[in-house]
């Protein structure tokens, strides 16, 4: 019975399931076809709303082309027609100017005919003239029975004797003049401010001597096959000069501060006792420091002698410096010193700025300072430093001009100028060898001597003075002045001398006669 129902239940189980899966696939169908229509639907629905929406921006676009090319036709119509009416004018512009050329051409043409027909008339006057002219001077050859060239020659040399004699006059005149107004003052000014100036000098030369204790130390001093000689010379830059002198080394060179870094190393190693190379070499740097502060003390005490302030600290070192610098045996830092003080006081009496006088004064020779180590004259380097460490225009300008190489533009230049040439100038203050001494004497009395009419000439007071005799029949009076003013410019122009120099022309005639 079971099994039956079993069987039953199976049978039955096998008749629904395909009859139930038939009806579901029915329903799934029927439900797939329902969705395919509405998504059909939906999808007509979007075509035909995006064919509307095209063919409205088509017209939208259609309109707007036709806008643009309607606006773009009517710009180029405008442009067109601005174009022909600018061309209509240049037109009428090139017409007026033809008809204005041709105009003065017309003009030019009558012009050139009238000047034509004047030339004409000018050339047959100027002929006209030139027969008169010749008829004229053929006369006057007749009446004064010389030539053309014989009366020309004979009317320049009136003329120049005579330009010549009123300008020697006037010259005369014009110094006279001038010596008057101006020598009173000149000297006044002058002896009043080397009377209140007062500076002392040294003189120094390229060498320097150290006395020893014995001459035993001569040979600690050379040491052991010469080294200790050898170090202290590559260190110092100097020679030392041991010969038979008792008692003494001699420190030989040309740079004052080496020779003065080589005397104290050389002092202080005598008095140590202990002479090598390490030795040497600390003392060379001992002394070294030692100049360098001397160096800065020297050239603080010149600023505060000559009341100079708020100098640049390298140029205070550089005045120092000059401590240690001669010139034809002149100290260059008390020269500098006297410089500033003759310029102060110059300065007082013609009312300008005293402190700025006296600055230039002290730094007129700052260049010399380092002319042995750079390119360049003491002027031109001078000039320089003075720019680099913001100098005054005025200061600047009285250290180029102070011998001449550029004009002053101040009247304190011009007293660096002379305060430079008195210090200088001064008797002792400076020497010279006497070589140089008889050249410039023999170049002196050359330079006197080349002058026509001249017949001797003789160099007296140094160098100072300069007597020419001339030839009466050749030089007279008037001459003599010009000749005077010749000779001077030449020696200015080619002679370097500290001071001035006096040109005595002296024209002697005598007339001799016996009476019996």
């Amino acid at each position: 019975m079971t099994v039956v129902i079993i069987i039953a239940v199976i049978l039955t189980l096998v008749i629904a399931l395909p009859a139930g899966m038939y009806i579901a696939n029915k329903r799934r169908d029927a439900e797939d076809a329902k969705n395919v229509d509405n998504a059909e639907k939906k999808a007509r629905a979007i075509i035909d709303e995006a064919l509307s929406t095209a063919e409205t921006k088509k017209r939208e676009a259609l309109l707007q082309a036709k806008e643009e090319n309607i606006k773009a036709r009517n710009d180029l119509d405008k442009e067109i027609k601005d174009r022909r009416d600018e061309a209509q004018r240049n037109e009428r512009r090139l017409q007026q100017k033809e008809e204005a050329l041709d105009r003065k051409s017309d003009s030019l043409e009558r012009k050139e005919q009238s000047l034509a027909s004047r030339e004409d008339s000018l050339r047959r006057k100027q002929e006209e003239a030139a027969k008169l002219s010749e008829q004229r001077l053929q006369e006057l050859e007749r009446i004064s029975g010389l030539t053309s060239d014989q009366a020309k020659e004979y009317l320049l040399k009136t003329v120049e004797d005579e330009t010549r004699h009123d300008a020697a006059v006037r010259i005369k005149e014009i110094e006279a003049e001038a010596k008057d107004e101006a020598d009173k003052k000149a000297k006044e000014y002058v002896v009043n401010a080397i009377q209140r100036c007062a500076a002392d000098h040294v003189a120094e030369a390229t060498i320097s001597v150290v006395q020893l204790p014995n001459d035993e130390m001569k040979g600690r001093i050379i040491g052991r096959e010469g080294r200790n000689i050898r170090t202290l010379e590559t260190l110092t830059g100097v020679d030392l000069i041991i010969d038979d002198t008792p008692e003494a080394v001699v420190i030989s060179g040309f740079d004052p501060i080496r020779r003065e870094v080589a005397r104290i190393a050389l002092e202080k190693l005598i008095v140590d006792g202990r002479i090598h190379p390490a030795r040497i070499e600390e003392m060379v740097e001992k002394a070294k420091k030692e100049v360098e502060s001397t160096i800065k003390e020297e050239g603080e005490a010149a600023t505060l002698e000559v009341g100079v302030h708020g100098v640049h600290p390298e140029l205070v070192r550089l005045l120092g410096k000059l401590r240690y610098r001669t010139s034809y045996g002149q100290n260059v830092l008390k020269h500098s010193i006297e410089v500033a003080q003759l310029t102060g006081l110059m300065a007082g009496e013609l009312g300008l700025d005293v402190r700025m006088a006296k600055r230039a004064g002290l730094l007129h020779d700052i260049g010399k300072a380092v002319d042995h180590e750079m390119e360049g004259s003491h002027v031109q380097l001078g000039a320089e430093l003075c720019r680099k460490y913001k100098e005054a225009a005025v200061v600047t300008n009285a250290v180029e001009s102070h011998h001449g190489d550029v004009e002053p533009t101040s009247l304190i230049a011009c007293l660096v100028q002379a305060a430079d040439t008195i210090s200088a100038a001064r008797p002792g203050a400076r020497r010279e060898t006497l070589e140089t001494y008889t050249s410039r004497l023999k170049q002196l009395e050359e330079i006197t001597n080349s002058f026509k009419g001249v017949s001797n000439s003789y160099a007296i007071q140094a160098g100072r003075e300069v007597r020419v005799m001339v030839v009466p029949e050749k030089i007279s009076d008037t001459d003599m002045v010009l000749l005077a003013h010749d000779i001077s410019k030449k020696i200015e122009d080619e002679m370097e001398y500290p001071g001035q120099i006096k040109v005595n022309v002296i024209r002697e005639s005598r007339v001799t006669d016996y009476a019996k």
